[in-house]
């Protein structure tokens, strides 16, 4: 593979990553900016426990954006680190990609933490079900489906951030096409 390929693998990689995290991260963090506003507070995670029984629906909707983060396939997540993670080995950049693999492993520990608290621990406090407003409904849901699109459907955001990487590459100009023709020698002068 030539360099020019590795860019334009990275370029459509670097793309869709930035497309999938950009879509889960606006709904986990709408999701706690929701919390937020509840008690105009800092949300910790105790204000999640408990949240499976007192909120299902925002619970799974959480649950999504999480595992999306983790990178369980099925997800934007999954492509994202698979594409990423591809281009950098296509790259000889295995330090890197091994990096970035145990970073997303400790990245798990700390996603999977917060799923384990939502369903397998009591709420504590009292904490009244607040009601998710349209515009914060609207935003989740379109989170939610680009998350699962990406993840179910990866082809054509990918292959539209390949041609975009494509147009991005800097074109190198053909040397066949920029020499200029041979002018033809007059008769009589010696070829040197």
């Amino acid at each position: 593979m030539t360099a020019a390929d590795n860019s334009v693998a990275g370029i459509s990689a670097a793309m869709f990553y930035t497309a999938s995290y950009a879509a889960m991260n606006v709904g986990a963090f709408a999701i706690v900016s929701h919390f937020a506003n509840a008690g105009e507070r800092y949300v910790t995670l105790e204000d999640y426990e408990g949240l499976g029984r007192t909120s299902p629906l925002l619970a799974a909707t959480l649950t999504i954006f999480m595992l999306s983060l983790i990178g369980i396939p099925m997800t934007g997540g999954f492509f994202a680190k698979f594409y990423v993670f591809s281009a950098a080995v296509k790259a000889n950049l295995i330090w890197l990609t091994i990096i970035g693999v145990v970073n997303s492993a400790i990245g798990a520990y700390y996603y999977l933490r917060v799923i384990v608290v939502m369903y397998m621990r009591e709420s504590r406090k009292n904490v009244p079900v607040t009601r998710v407003p349209f515009g914060l409904g609207v935003a989740l849901a379109v989170s939610v489906v680009a998350t699962l699109y990406l993840g179910l459907l990866p082809d054509r955001v990918l292959r539209y951030a390949q041609e975009s990487a494509q147009e991005l590459r800097p074109q190198t100009p053909d040397p066949v096409a920029t020499t200029s023709p041979q002018t033809p020698r007059p008769e009589g002068i010696p070829e040197r």
